[in-house]
């Protein structure tokens, strides 16, 4: 005897607005900041040291084929493949070859949708343009989906910008919206939202349209916004922004991004499951200390009486099931 199918509620509370010195909304001052760690950025990005650090930290880029057991869907959803693509920072350190490399990679893994969490560009706009050639080696079955996170939105002068380019190479932008992927002869509810710390997420825009009985997978940069997904019962949160900490003193990281303690790996709550990425790039230093990066690859199963048992049983922040 399978469980009922989880109902969809409206989100009873709102993710709260990042605050603080380095992870809230950036202030005049901490505008400037920025603008200064850009220059820092962008003379690193000149010397070969920066480039061969760069280049040691790709050689520790893992694939990790994560199951994902959902209680809600049809059948036919079992097998499908989702690679996801966080925190490139392209511009900073990686190139248009490096990422047509890591795209060659992608399409290898043989995944039905490709989704891009945010953070495409570091401290330039222009540095869309390295995207190019790369995003032509994609070609996945159900397409390529975006949203954009704080680098996308602070660095461009119009988001509109960043969303058009995408979208003339092939790239569909969920900004605050969903479609829905049918496969096998069932159905995914696929939406994102808008950046949590520089721009105006809307989980009901993003929601509006999806049936009961399909789960939803949600597009957020921002890992905190999972506190109102969950509970609006999105299946599947799937976020990056904290680099997995990027530089990690034992199990400690001296910037935090996430009030919730959300920075890498797998969360529950109750039926819904959170993913945070630590993401691709690097920003400001061309290192990661403990946190190597990723691409993390989820394969749908459909599993209705042990989804939940799974869920309650998955620790908060649980990585065994990352594949290094």
């Amino acid at each position: 005897m399978t469980e009922p199918i989880p109902p969809i509620v409206r989100s009873t509370r709102q993710a709260p607005v990042p605050v603080g010195p380095l992870t809230g909304r950036r202030t005049a001052l901490r505008r400037a900041g920025s603008h200064a760690l850009a220059v820092v950025n962008r003379l690193l990005d000149l010397l070969p040291v920066g480039r061969t650090l760069h280049r040691r930290i790709q050689q520790a880029l893992a694939t990790s084929e994560l199951p994902f057991s959902c209680a809600r869907g049809g059948a036919g959803l079992d097998g499908l493949r989702i690679a996801f693509l966080t925190d490139l920072h392209a511009g900073s350190f990686m190139d248009a070859s490096d990422l047509c490399r890591l795209m060659e990679r992608v399409a290898a893994a043989a995944p039905h949708l490709v989704l891009f969490g945010g953070d495409l560009i570091n401290t330039r706009e222009r540095e869309l343009l390295l995207y190019r050639d790369a995003l032509r080696l994609l070609r996945p079955e159900l397409g390529v989906f975006a949203v954009p996170g704080n680098h996308d939105h602070f660095w461009g002068h119009d988001i509109g910008l960043w969303t058009a380019f995408l979208r003339e190479h092939g790239v569909q932008v969920l900004l605050n919206r969903g479609v829905r992927i049918e496969w096998r002869a069932a159905s995914l509810w696929l939406c994102g939202v808008d950046d949590l710390t520089e721009g105006a997420p809307d989980l009901r825009k993003a929601l509006d349209g999806r049936r009961q009985d399909e789960p939803a997978l949600l597009l957020s940069h921002h890992p905190d916004f999972f506190f109102e997904a969950a509970a609006a019962g999105v299946d599947l949160t799937l976020s990056g922004h904290t680099h997995g900490g990027q530089i990690r003193i034992g199990n400690w990281a001296p910037i935090h991004h996430s009030r919730f303690g959300y920075e890498r790996g797998w969360f529950a709550e109750g039926d819904s499951r959170l993913y945070v990425s630590r993401g691709i790039g690097v920003t400001v230093l061309p290192l990661r200390i403990g946190a190597p990066p990723e691409i993390p690859v989820f394969t749908f199963a459909v599993r209705p009486a042990n989804a939940r048992a799974e869920a309650a049983a998955a620790p908060a922040g649980n990585e065994a099931a990352t594949k290094r």
